[in-house]
């Protein structure tokens, strides 16, 4: 707040102090701007490759278990801890009907015994197709028919 020191009124005249606002505001739109691309990416993993594979889009419907290269687990691309994977799992097919397939996506590098250990979790928790989830080998096209050309995939 301000003092005037003219006679006219002698008052206190107030004036918003925006300063430190403006400071908040550009210390949350930092933290915004680092935190939010972390969040929609989902995890990181280099799947395995390979020759003719059929491109199988992810739908919202699909289940995708992915394991990054430190053998940490994601449900839908979504961190969870590794000792909570069997129950997230039950709860997730036992509810379901009909389709009961489980997509595994995981790192290259990753030790296969940790794959195998989840296949496991899963198997026993309802699921009862598994698919693996690979990337096409780089300088190949897929002979598969009705696949398309990977030259001509969209991102």
């Amino acid at each position: 707040m301000a003092m005037t020191t003219s006679g006219a009124g002698g008052g206190v005249a107030s004036s918003p102090n925006v300063t430190p606002m403006i400071d908040v505001m550009l210390v949350l739109l930092i933290i915004f701007m680092i935190v939010t691309p972390l969040i929609n990416a989902g995890f990181q993993a280099q799947p395995p490759v390979g020759i003719n594979l059929k491109s199988h889009p992810e739908d919202n419907e699909d289940q995708v278990l992915g394991i990054d290269a430190f053998g940490q687990y994601y449900l839908n691309k979504k961190p969870i801890k590794n000792e909570t994977l069997a129950e997230q799992l039950k709860r997730i097919y036992d509810a379901r009907t009909t389709d009961k397939i489980l997509y595994v996506k995981a790192d290259k590098n990753l030790d296969y015994s940790k794959v195998l250990d989840a296949i496991d979790i899963a198997a026993h928790n309802g699921v009862r197709v598994l698919g693996a989830i690979s990337d096409q080998q780089p300088g190949t096209e897929s002979t598969v028919a009705g696949d398309i050309p990977t030259t001509t995939k969209k991102p």
